[in-house]
Order: structure tokens, then C-alpha cells, then sequence
């Protein structure tokens, strides 16, 4: 049902899939000029303009995802996402300040530099032209029905990746397939980044774990085929899952082999990757931290503090 078009990022990821059906666009892109061009090219192949499309379907709120969604909404396009999404697209400076706030602090209390902390949490800044705020005109929630291009979408809820991650399932005849973000990639092991506590003041959520669950319980739906938020579908996704946890478990026990003594996350990263440049470092502590959460839930490790450091044993 649903048809790829390959949209420009000016990341290090390349570029997007966007997909389209009917008059419903999911993941339209990062907000560019050079993204919305090509956009605009692919819509008119198809013979759409923005004014056509009817409602823009969001996975999850990554500038490259979400980008030009306001344009397509001033077009008067419908915006779909979860709460959670809907609340980061509607004011994205604004999370991701809160974001900066919440990560200098912690990864000073992780071993790193103050300095270093506060370069790694000022380079996302980069990434704000490209998202341009949007306010979300249905709120979906898991279970939920899309109508696209007069079929039903099945709405259901994924973590770990991104807050408010969403895939958007749909049957094509015997063939089951799922629009899934950036969730499972057929090249690439996705790093499910460090989040914030949703609520200032709150627990810091454990992304890899919850992950690791999705992963488990997305493996078990009997897809035929993932369409993914970069580069080519996934064929087999119960095989590519399996060869995703596989990683996860081999990065695992690595880690419980880093932890010896009192160990900070940073050492762990550092045991992990060495020398990593600052533009990386934010990836670097997002593994490193999210293998300990894993084993700190398997009751392998304890965090402790010691000295104003948050140190695992």
C-alpha cells in the first residue's frame, strides 16, 4: 500500500524514508529547503501537491522524521502522533533546552569533564533548523485505527528508540507489514539514545531495557515485512530481530567485563570505544549507560554514589 520516497538529510544517517498512500504522507523529512524540494518532486510524480495530502503520520519526534510536518499541516494537512510526540513537536527548543539541562548535569555526575558535558549537550543545537515546531491534531494512542487510502492502519507503541515511538501496521492481502521508524534498521543496530525523566524531578527512564522488551514482544507479532525509517525494508524482521539482541547480549556481558571495582559510566565508555570525539560522545554514553541499566536489571551490577559520582559495582 504504502510507497517509499527516499527524502535528503543533512545527517550523518543520510537520507529518510518518507512513505505515502492515498493522500496520507508518513515521516515527511527534516524541515530544508533541499528536503522540501525533493518532497515536493516526489509528491508531484505521484500527482499530489501539499494541499492534496490529507494527514501527516509521525513515528516518533527525530527532526529528520518530523521536520516539515508544519508546512504540510499550513497546507492544512492533519498531524497524527503520540501524546508524548505531539508534546515534544509542539515546542521542540524548548525540550530539547530541557534535555541540555537534565544530561550537562548528569554526565558531570557520570565522570565527565563539566566542560566536556556542556559541549556534548550544546552540539544537538544543530539539529533545530530542522525541526520545526508542529502542533498535532489527533493524539493515537496504541490500538487505535488509521483509515489510509480507504484501509485500516493499526496504531501500536514501540520504545526504545525515541519517546512516543509509534509503527503503523497494515495487511496486504496475506502479507503482514509495519511502517516502524527507526526502530529495527536492516543494516544498522540502532542506539536507543538516553532520555530524560519525562517530568523534571523524575526517574530517568531505562531506555535499552525497555528496548530489549519491545524488541521481544515485536519479534512475536508475525510480521512479513518492517518498513524502515532508513535505507532498504527488512525481509525477515523475526531474523533481523534475533540478530539485533544478539548484539545487545554480546555488548552486555562485554560491559559486565568492564565492571570491575567502583566503575563510572564514563570509564565505561571510554573501555568501550577509547579515543571518541565529543561529536560521538553523546552516542558513546547513551551505550554505556543503557548496557548498565541492563545489568543493573538483571541485579548484576549496583549504582551507587561516591564523591558526587555515580559509580557501579
Amino acid at each position: 500500500m504504502f510507497t517509499r520516497l527516499s527524502i535528503p538529510t543533512p545527517f550523518q544517517i543520510g537520507p529518510v524514508n518518507a512513505y505515502v498512500a492515498g493522500r496520507t504522507l508518513v515521516d515527511p523529512g527534516p524541515d530544508s529547503e533541499e528536503a522540501w524540494s525533493t518532497l515536493l518532486d516526489r509528491l508531484e510524480a505521484r500527482g499530489l501537491h501539499p494541499a492534496d495530502v490529507d494527514q501527516v503520520l509521525v513515528t516518533h519526534p527525530h527532526p529528520d522524521h518530523f521536520g516539515l510536518a508544519h508546512r504540510l499541516r499550513d497546507a492544512g494537512a492533519r498531524v497524527l502522533a503520540s501524546p508524548t510526540a505531539a508534546s515534544i513537536m509542539a515546542d521542540f527548543p524548548s525540550r530539547l533546552a530541557y534535555e541540555q539541562s537534565f544530561f550537562a548535569s548528569y554526565f558531570d555526575r557520570c565522570g565527565m569533564a563539566e566542560s566536556t558535558a556542556r559541549t556534548v549537550t550544546e552540539l544537538p543545537e544543530a539539529f533545530l533548523p530542522y525541526a520545526g515546531s508542529v502542533e498535532t491534531d489527533r493524539e493515537l494512542e496504541p490500538d487505535d485505527v488509521v483509515v489510509v487510502a480507504d484501509e485500516p492502519v493499526t496504531v501500536e507503541g514501540i520504545e526504545g528508540h525515541a519517546p512516543g515511538e509509534l509503527l503503523f501496521a497494515h495487511e496486504d492481502g496475506d502479507t503482514r507489514r509495519a511502517i516502524v521508524g527507526d526502530n529495527v534498521l536492516g543494516d544498522i543496530t540502532p542506539n536507543p539514545f538516553l532520555q530524560p525523566p519525562p517530568e523534571s524531578g523524575g526517574s530517568r527512564p531505562r531506555v535499552l531495557p525497555a528496548y530489549n522488551r519491545s524488541l521481544r514482544w515485536l519479534r512475536d507479532q508475525g510480521y512479513d515485512e518492517f518498513l524502515t525509517g532508513h535505507r532498504e525494508p527488512v525481509a525477515d524482521p523475526a531474523s533481523r530481530i534475533d540478530d539485533v539482541m544478539a548484539e545487545h547480549d554480546e555488548r552486555t556481558a562485554e560491559v559486565r567485563g568492564i565492571v570491575d571495582g567502583p566503575t563510572t559510566p564514563v570509564e565505561v565508555m571510554e573501555a568501550l570505544f577509547g579515543d571518541l570525539p565529543a561529536t560521538e560522545y553523546f552516542a558513546g554514553m547513551s551505550e554505556a549507560v543503557g548496557y548498565l541499566d541492563v545489568l543493573e536489571a538483571r541485579g548484576e551490577v549496583t549504582p551507587r554514589e561516591e564523591g558526587g559520582l555515580i559509580v557501579y559495582e
